[in-house]
């Protein structure tokens, strides 16, 4: 199975002190590397994922960044990443791995879900917030991602009083975990199995979330 080169990690130690063309130019065999690193890994991801979930697609995605609308110009991504989207509309959650320097991580969840998602999951929260608190306060999830994790409106939203006995989960506009790793974590050779494992422990809120958002408030499919 594929692991995280050393050597990937330094080229990004490298890039983050040199994110200038110039640099990039003359190192970009290091990068060419680095990326078929990331996507030789992303593949062997994919192929266990299957055995555990259905996955439709993998993205490994570009270190070039768009500067257009953006104060930070600097032309390059300090991260090598890659994504899973799940297969068909009633697996809902998309799997996400981060590779930086210090900063490694992988997550999933629902980044920017629409109003109509969004709403659908308040009006759940709203009349059983029970099922999914104990997905968030269930041991394994706590061990592996700590809390539930994502942007939060400063009070309750529209329709739903402020001391609501669910505000808390009520005021997420996000609904994201995630779980951080060690540089050394990331090189060893048991990375690939820990970044299944991670991602495995999502699937309780991941199935909680999919049944939400295929049914109606009366529990009948809508997909």
């Amino acid at each position: 199975m594929a692991h995280i080169a050393a050597t990937s990690l330094q080229f990004l130690k490298d890039l983050s002190a040199n994110n200038h063309r110039d640099w990039f130019n003359t190192n970009k065999k290091h990068y060419e590397l680095a990326q078929s690193n990331m996507k030789s890994f992303g593949n062997d991801l994919l192929q266990e994922m299957n055995k555990i979930d259905h996955i439709d697609t993998l993205k490994v995605h570009r270190i070039y960044r768009d500067v257009r609308f953006s104060k930070d110009k600097t032309p390059y991504k300090r991260n090598l990443s890659c994504s899973m989207v799940r297969a068909t509309k009633m697996l809902r959650g998309g799997y996400y791995l981060h590779i930086e320097p210090g900063d490694s991580f992988l997550g999933g969840g629902f980044w920017a879900p629409n109003k109509e998602d969004l709403a659908r999951i308040r009006k759940e929260i709203d009349f059983d917030a029970q099922p999914l608190r104990d997905i968030i306060n269930n041991k394994t999830f706590k061990k592996t991602f700590g809390t539930l994790q994502g942007e939060q409106l400063k009070t309750a939203p529209k329709g739903y009083p402020k001391d609501h006995e669910n505000v808390d989960l009520l005021r997420y506009k996000q609904f994201l975990v995630m779980q951080q790793f060690k540089d050394e974590e990331v090189t060893a050779p048991d990375f690939l199995q820990k970044v299944v494992a991670g991602f495995q422990a999502m699937r309780p809120f991941f199935d909680y979330m999919s049944e939400v958002l295929t049914t109606d408030e009366n529990g009948i499919p809508i997909v």
